[in-house]
Formats: C-alpha cells, sequence, structure tokens
C-alpha cells in the first residue's frame, strides 16, 4: 500500500480513474478562498479512488448542503508523492488529505502537518471514542497531527474444505499452526509446491504482526528494536515453518505464480493457499470474487497465553497540512468526515473497520461476513500498532530487506535482523 509496511483495502484502489465528478479539478495552484460576499472554499485532495472516491464525493456533497459557510471541492490524486510535494512546497494545493498512521511521525517531524489540539477542543472531537491503539500512531513529540477515519487488523483467515479434508482445527497456539501448516502444504513428485499451508498478502506486515504475537516490539522509546527477542522468535519460527517446509527456490517459484491480490486469482480466493494473515478487507472482497468459498478467521496463534489476541492495527489518517490557509475550515469538514453517522458510511464501503470503537457493535456491517473476529481484535489490550517516527520510512525499508533476505534463504534471522540495527543509526531523528 504505498512506501509503508502494509497493504490494505484501499491501495488496490489506487492509480484507478478519478469519477468524473473531480476529473476536472486540478490540483495547481493554492485553495481558493472565501470572501465577505460569500462561503469559503476549501479543497479535499484523497488518495482514494474508485468506490471509496464515489462515496466521498456523497459525502462532501451532504457536508456542503448542511450548511451556507464552507464549500468543500474533492479531488482524487492517487500520487503520494505529488501529495507530498504540494506541502513542502509555500503555497500548498490543498487543505484536507489523507494518508496512513505510520508516515505521520516522519511528516510532522518535518513541519508539514498541521497540529490538531486546538481543533480537537474546538470541534470536540471525543478522542475516547476512537481505538487506542490507532491514536498512537497519530502523535509526535506530544501532539496530536493526524487522526483515524479507518482502522484494520490482521487476523488468521482458512480455507474450511482444506482444513477438514486435511483432519485440521484452526490451530489456537504456535504449536498446533506449525502443524496446521505442514500437514496443508503439498507437493508434487518434484517438489512444486501444489498448495501452501500459509501465504503472505505482504511478507512485512506479515512477520511484523507475529512479531507481535510472539511478544516482541520493534521499537520503544529510544527507537527501533529490531532484535527484541520475540522479533527474532517470529522471523525465526517462520523461516522454520514455512521457508524451509518447502524450500527457499520452490516457495519463491510459487509466489511469482500467484494471482492478483484479491481478485478471483488470489491464492487464498483460489484455494491454493490455506490460510493467510490479513486484514478486514477480505470479507468485502470474498463476498466479490470468491462468494463460494467456505472460509473462516480466527485469532492469530498466541505464542503464550498472555498473548492473546496480538494484532497489528493501521490506520488511514486524515490531516491538515501546515500550508493551508483554511485550517479552521478544513478542521471543520475534518470534524464532519469523523462524526460516526459519515466514519461508518465511509468504512462500511472499504470494507474496513471504523476508527471509533462506539461503531464496532453496529449491525451496518452484519453483512461482512466473519467480520466481528477482526471488530473484537481492534480493543484487544494485545492490539499494538508499528511506530509512527522520523525513521519509520527507513526502517520499513530496511525491515523488508532482512526479510526478504530470510525468505530467500539467503539469511538467518537473527543476523537479518542484525543489520537492521546496524542500519538504525543512520535513521532520521
Amino acid at each position: 500500500m504505498k512506501n509503508s509496511f502494509f497493504s490494505t483495502a484501499r491501495s488496490r484502489r489506487l492509480g484507478a480513474v478519478a469519477i468524473a465528478a473531480t476529473a476536472a479539478l486540478t490540483l495547481a495552484g493554492c485553495s481558493g478562498g472565501g470572501n465577505s460576499d460569500g462561503p469559503t472554499t476549501i479543497k479535499f485532495s484523497y488518495l482514494w479512488s474508485g468506490p471509496e472516491a464515489e462515496v466521498l464525493e456523497s459525502i462532501i456533497e451532504d457536508f456542503n448542503d448542511s450548511q451556507d459557510d464552507i464549500v468543500v471541492k474533492g479531488v482524487s490524486s492517487p500520487d503520494q508523492q505529488k501529495q507530498l510535494t504540494s506541502m513542502s512546497s509555500s503555497n500548498g494545493s490543498f487543505d484536507i488529505s489523507d494518508n496512513f498512521g505510520e508516515n505521520v511521525g516522519s511528516w510532522a517531524s518535518k513541519g508539514v502537518l498541521a497540529p490538531l489540539d486546538e481543533y480537537i477542543e474546538s470541534e470536540s472531537i471525543d478522542l475516547d471514542d476512537f481505538a487506542p491503539a490507532a491514536l498512537e500512531q497519530m502523535k509526535h513529540d506530544g501532539q496530536t497531527y493526524a487522526l483515524p477515519i479507518a482502522v484494520h487488523s490482521f487476523q488468521l483467515l482458512y480455507n474450511k474444505t482444506l482444513l477438514d479434508e486435511a483432519g485440521v482445527e484452526p490451530p489456537t497456539t504456535m504449536d498446533e499452526l506449525a502443524d496446521a501448516i505442514e500437514k496443508l502444504t503439498i507437493t508434487d513428485d518434484s517438489g512444486k509446491i501444489t498448495q501452501l499451508g500459509i501465504g503472505d498478502a505482504n511478507t512485512t506486515t506479515t512477520l511484523t504482526t507475529l512479531g507481535f504475537a510472539f511478544g516482541g516490539a520493534w521499537s520503544d522509546d529510544d527507537g527501533p528494536t529490531p532484535t527484541d527477542p520475540g522479533n527474532v522468535e517470529a522471523v525465526d519460527w517462520w523461516q522454520k515453518n514455512v521457508v524451509e517446509l518447502v524450500g527457499a527456490d520452490n516457495l519463491a517459484d510459487f509466489k511469482a505464480g500467484e494471482g492478483q491480490y484479491l481478485s478471483a486469482e488470489d491464492s487464498f480466493f483460489s484455494g491454493k493457499v490455506a490460510m493467510i494473515i490479513d486484514g478486514e478487507w477480505r470479507a468485502a472482497s470474498a463476498s466479490e470474487v470468491a462468494p463460494d468459498l467456505d472460509w473462516g478467521v480466527t485469532a492469530i496463534p498466541a505464542a503464550s497465553p498472555k498473548l492473546e489476541n496480538s494484532t497489528q492495527v493501521t490506520s488511514s489518517t486524515l490531516f491538515i497540512p501546515t500550508n493551508s490557509k483554511h485550517k479552521d475550515e478544513a478542521a471543520t469538514f475534518l470534524a464532519y468526515l469523523l462524526s460516526p453517522e459519515v466514519m461508518e458510511k465511509f468504512s462500511l464501503t472499504l470494507g474496513n473497520l471504523p476508527a471509533r470503537t462506539s461503531l464496532l457493535d453496529s449491525d451496518a456491517y452484519k453483512d461482512l461476513p466473519n467480520f466481528e473476529v477482526w471488530a473484537n481484535a481492534l480493543t484487544s489490550p494485545n492490539a499494538q500498532s508499528l511506530a509512527s517516527a522520523p525513521y519509520s520510512a527507513e526502517y520499513s525499508t530496511d525491515l523488508g530487506n532482512a526479510f526478504d533476505d530470510v525468505v530467500r534463504g539467503k539469511s538467518t534471522a537473527e543476523k537479518a535482523l542484525d543489520y537492521v540495527t546496524s542500519r538504525t543509526k543512520s535513521y532520521a531523528k
């Protein structure tokens, strides 16, 4: 999903054609202002496109109809580099936008995000209603620079048919998961994988999530902690129980032949992968592209009882750039986007979890199969987020390279993560 650890539902939409209502708008030049004779016009530049953009435009229309002081002009602009370039200039091209939680710390440290604490108070935004793990990524040096509109948790999905054929119950411990992977992985006489016990939609997300499930921590108050014992144990577990089971080369060949993510040819949806760790958007996608698939979802197995319901939480965020000339009006619109009714409408369209915990039991999500498993995990005391810090982008890249070396059989978990530690000395502070 970008220069990050994650791949979410909306990332699959990026790059699609913007809807007609916004296509004529341009990012060039600063947003229009109001005057004494009329409302203030602000620009909302968003990364979403396709169905998500369509629902956003309907929300914008509702907002504009609800009052006479502000006119919001929406524009779909999935180019994140263009977004950052605008924010880094003296004259910005938009007043409010969206991105992802892991970028907040880096961008806030560069001074391109406006602090929101004053607006949170003036707009009466109740932060106590937001998922705690998501809010952790919204702050930098004690100030809040973004707020989440949709959040995501990661759980273990399984193909019921394949598990039944192998006589496997959904695993609840890491030992049971390892046993299930072995029983569900099938190779032909040449060693070629014909069915994989567990896949990974995104290797970095999968392994950082498993790090939490093994009691690891990827950072602390002093910075990155790649060699935390839980992290090393998780990556080593994956190497032994997934990679070495079939061989790194065979695994690479299998992954190279996987179908497009979340399409009907997606390896989990097509039955070539028996289990996968992924986010709640799978529920909506399964209904669309694999309606006949008999699947379930359960908590990621715990390495110990105290680690039950461990998961990783990521966020889709809203923010106001420092160079916006209409911050007050943008804050009013931001508060509207985060209101319960609007958040529910938007997150439901994406098949994402709402950032407000008061919405998790809403009947609006009842038609999304197994959605409650991801929703329940959001408030788990073992739900964690990766730090959003000035070094996050560099750390993400180095962890991705280290995990790749492990999966390709080029390094052990300990050596790969030791190398990341050596790299952290040069990270942005």
